[in-house]
């Protein structure tokens, strides 16, 4: 099936697409980001960039490039899997940096909202972008986030968002704060994309998750820049979220920083994923669910991505539970 969005099958009986999520959190928030010990679960999937590449990368990303990138739903892709429920672990949380954004200057966002633009401000406007790479020699897009990190230059999004059909994506560059063809903090481009083990091996859609580690800009790391948002593992289901992103599909068009906010629940149907209503097209994959998000400063607790929809469910997002697995991702990167 073809439509605005991306399908795919779960497992064979059953049709969705790629677009949005959610997680959670709780327990003490951690002194820094490196005292966040792994949890028991596999080592993530590192892919490395060659230097000559990630320059090629950020000289191909013109504004005319930005703007003509289609969403990476609206492409032809295969059917992700779905298997073992993920891995748990012992709660743990990350802070986040100082926000490097003034604090919002007008009154309370709509709780829940199914899908408007953010006019909040805060540090989400500028640690939040969009993401391009090309995907079978096609340019396309989704989301991201940056997030406090050791090495300053940790990137969050979803899975497919670094790899798909087999293959890494290449020209693969982050764009915080992007709006209308714009990159007012830089193009940011990957040194390294990694993501899961069961997204790499077999995409396994309770595992869709990816990361990306970016070079330095003008002699600059990016959290230095933009501010990082803090993270949460292993938090249960139920949670107060917010969900950020750049819906390029119909009716949006990409050049906006859209949220939605509400109760989360569980899938009731094939995954293990987290699920709130949200009306974000294809382009939000891979933008940030937060708990613990504060509209006055624009700060949150990370918990997961936008990541797919079921096609008979178009005003629901779901997304992966950060269990153990997604902090071996968070662990790998950071270190990296």
């Amino acid at each position: 099936m073809r439509g605005t969005h991306r399908t795919f099958r779960i497992p064979r009986h059953a049709l969705g697409v790629l677009v949005g999520a959610t997680a959670l959190f709780t327990a003490g928030t951690l002194a820094t980001p490196a005292a966040a010990a792994p949890r028991p679960g596999s080592p993530a999937r590192v892919h490395a960039v060659p230097d000559a590449a990630q320059q090629q990368a950020r000289a191909f990303w013109t504004p005319e490039r930005m703007r003509s990138a289609l969403p990476l739903d609206l492409l032809d892709a295969g059917a992700p899997a779905v298997d073992a429920a993920p891995r748990a672990g012992r709660p743990a949380t990350v802070a986040p940096t100082a926000p490097a954004a003034g604090a919002a200057d007008v009154g309370p966002a709509a709780f829940p909202n199914g899908g408007g633009a953010w006019t909040g401000g805060g540090a989400v406007v500028s640690t939040a972008g969009r993401v391009f790479f090309t995907y079978q020699g096609r340019t396309a897009s989704c989301s991201g986030n940056a997030v406090t990190s050791a090495n300053k230059s940790t990137v969050i999004t979803a899975g497919h968002c670094v790899k798909l059909e087999g293959a890494w994506h290449t020209d693969w560059v982050f764009v915080p704060g992007y709006h209308d063809g714009q990159a007012p903090h830089g193009r940011w481009t990957a040194a390294k994309t990694l993501s899961t083990p069961q997204w790499t091996a077999s995409e396994d859609i309770n595992y869709d998750v990816g990361a990306a580690v970016v070079a330095p800009l003008d002699g600059q790391r990016l959290t230095d820049v933009v501010g990082g948002q803090g993270l949460a593992f292993n938090t249960g289901y139920n949670q107060r979220m917010y969900s950020f992103g750049f819906p390029a599909a119909a009716p949006y068009d990409g050049e906006k920083f859209v949220y939605c906010s509400g109760t989360t629940s569980r899938d009731f149907l094939l995954s293990n994923d987290h699920g709130m209503g949200c009306d974000m097209t294809g382009g939000a994959s891979g933008g940030p669910w937060f708990t613990r998000f504060d509209e006055a400063t624009g700060t949150g607790l990370q918990s997961s991505v936008n990541s797919f929809k079921y096609n008979f469910l178009p005003n629901r997002m779901y997304g992966p539970y950060f269990g153990a697995d997604a902090q071996n991702l968070y662990q790998a990167a950071q270190s990296s």
